[in-house]
């Protein structure tokens, strides 16, 4: 799929302020700083479409962009940012639960994990999480442009067994590199071949 155009289409404090239609949308969710927005630029092909901070938790609202006027990317807060003060983190965690239990336009969630690290807790929990929700998912490895292609075989490797212990079937998975664009087409071509499935009632 080529991207023609991409805007950034509104931010939302709550998912009642969400736009309302029948467009698809593709949630990116990980941990804070984890590089969604650098990723939703190099998608976009944009430097600066959407919001890049060297500072875990900037995204506490619900960013929407338009794409090729067919679907949305949404960028969502990130979890698991232990310098958050309390209030913002409840306020995080019930933003993703109403977003994720009530946004019927949800087709997807792109869920990132740094291929760098060895599997983390909290981004398990997390897979835990969207399945409980019934939300379908696939997995992003970003930053492989970080490591060598036999330490990413090595790393998808270990992370794959640890899935197989909660799941027959290893979600969808996508080695992605923001910085060298690795991994971007398989991502378009996901949303793409999905996109053609949505119907909203």
């Amino acid at each position: 799929m080529k991207i023609y155009s991409s805007e950034f289409f509104t931010s939302s404090a709550k998912v009642s302020e969400c736009p309302n239609n029948k467009i698809p949308e593709f949630a990116f969710i990980g941990r804070s700083n984890i590089g969604k927005s650098s990723l939703i630029n190099a998608l976009c092909n944009k430097k600066s479409i959407a919001k890049t901070s060297s500072k875990p938790g900037k995204t506490l609202l619900i960013n929407h962009f338009i794409i090729n006027n067919s679907f949305f990317i949404v960028d969502l807060p990130g979890y698991g940012f232990a310098k958050v003060s309390k209030k913002e983190k409840e306020k995080i965690k019930n933003l993703h639960e109403n977003y994720f239990k009530n946004r019927k336009q949800l087709f997807s969630a792109l869920l990132l994990i740094d291929i760098r690290l060895k599997p983390q807790q909290i981004d398990l929990e997390f897979m835990k999480y969207l399945n409980e929700l019934f939300v379908p998912f696939i997995l992003i490895f970003t930053k492989c442009d970080k490591l060598k292609k036999k330490e990413i075989d090595e790393k998808i490797k270990t992370y794959s067994k640890e899935i197989k212990k909660n799941w027959e079937v290893s979600p969808q998975i996508i080695i992605s590199s923001s910085k060298n664009k690795n991994g971007l087409e398989d991502i378009l071509e996901f949303i793409d071949n999905s996109s053609k499935e949505f119907k909203l009632n």
